[in-house]
């Protein structure tokens, strides 16, 4: 007997990446492997040396398939098996390994549009629906299209164990958002690989195409992010607040990194309008949704938790998020941790050489 393995991975498609998939069947007896597909038809390689490998790297349930299937998530390698280009989940990796002692933990909210026949699901041939106010968490009939895909994907997740924690309906009318988390810094990338997948895969069945595109409507509509939530233990210990204060001042000394990496249309969406701040600017504030970086009530309460960075896109690569949040916030602490203890040494070693050598200002300097 065998079953059926759904290969997963991002393709190298400029600007945004999408996913890939192709069915392998294998014998009950053993595990998903390496496996290979022609790099040239999803621009990751040239026709003349083509082939890219496929390394698994997270295996779940398949929920939309017999009890013994599975979806593989993998990461894309060269034919010498170092990563490819386009794999950023290396770089997730390495962060996650080189920062382990702070613990870092996310959750992100993935927001997205219905699309159906050039236009959000939904909406009507011509024109526009009722301005935004009634769709977000909204019910009610024709208010709400798309719930039936929205609740299909929640059990799909369910059922594949993935650490889905909610939907709601967004904004914009035809706009959803469903949360993966809370996970360390690789496998919230993973899990919402899979989660959008799922998410795709399902909408084929309804004819509804799913849109991650961050200012899918152009005017007084919502856009569509990916907001990320982010802790370390220092953050989440009681009396954690003075750590997340420093995040956002860390968050606050690379804007330009970060924004240049936050997915494509940031420029459309972060205009400082539609619950945004502009993104040539930095803030952060305690329940602000205007600011770049929020701070809940509930964390400024209780002085420890996590912080919100508003400015991903819905279609930011959450490998790469994790990545620049985990180098910028967790780096900035590492070193501020190192500099006191610089200074310590120093003065030890000044103390040190003062005692054995006291006398001419020659040795001093020589000494040092």
């Amino acid at each position: 007997m065998s079953y059926q393995a759904e290969y997963i991975w991002i393709d190298g498609t400029e600007p945004t990446h999408t996913l890939r998939s192709k069915t392998r069947i294998i014998a009950d007896a053993k595990k998903p492997e390496l496996w290979g597909f022609d790099g040239s038809s999803t621009n990751q390689a040239t026709g003349h040396f083509s082939d890219c490998v496929l390394r698994p790297v997270f295996t779940c349930p398949d929920p939309l398939r017999g009890a013994k299937d599975v979806l593989v998530m993998c990461e894309v390698l060269n034919p010498d098996m170092t990563p490819h280009a386009t794999n950023s989940r290396a770089g997730a990796a390495a962060a996650a390994a080189a920062y382990a002692s702070f613990a870092p933990m996310f959750g992100i909210e993935q927001e997205y549009t219905f699309f159906q026949n050039g236009r959000p699901y939904g909406w009507p041939e011509e024109g526009y629906p009722a301005p935004q106010g009634p769709y977000y968490c909204g019910v009610g009939g024709a208010k709400m299209p798309g719930r039936d895909i929205v609740e299909a994907h929640t059990l799909a997740c369910l059922r594949a164990g993935l650490a889905i924690e909610g939907t709601n309906a967004e904004v914009m009318m035809g706009q959803w958002e469903f949360q993966i988390g809370v996970l360390g810094t690789v496998e919230v990338g993973d899990q919402l690989w899979v989660a959008r997948w799922l998410l795709q895969r399902i909408a084929e069945e309804y004819g509804v195409d799913v849109s991650l595109d961050a200012k899918p409507i152009k005017g007084d509509w919502n856009g569509a992010g990916a907001h990320t939530n982010f802790s370390t233990k220092q953050m989440r210990a009681a009396g954690g607040w003075d750590a997340i204060v420093a995040a956002c001042e860390a968050l606050g000394t690379r804007v330009s990194e970060h924004i240049a990496n936050y997915g494509v249309g940031v420029e459309d969406r972060l205009t400082g309008a539609h619950e945004t701040a502009h993104w040539s600017t930095f803030s952060y504030g305690v329940s602000d949704r205007g600011a770049s970086v929020r701070i809940p009530g509930a964390v400024a309460r209780d002085q420890r938790g996590y912080l919100e960075d508003r400015r991903p896109n819905a279609n930011v690569d959450p490998y790469v998020v994790a990545r620049l949040m985990v180098e910028t916030i967790c780096g900035a602490a590492a070193s501020a941790r190192t500099r006191p203890r610089a200074r310590a040494a120093a003065a030890s070693t000044s103390r040190s050489v003062a005692k054995k050598a006291p006398a001419t200002p020659a040795r001093a300097a020589r000494a040092r």
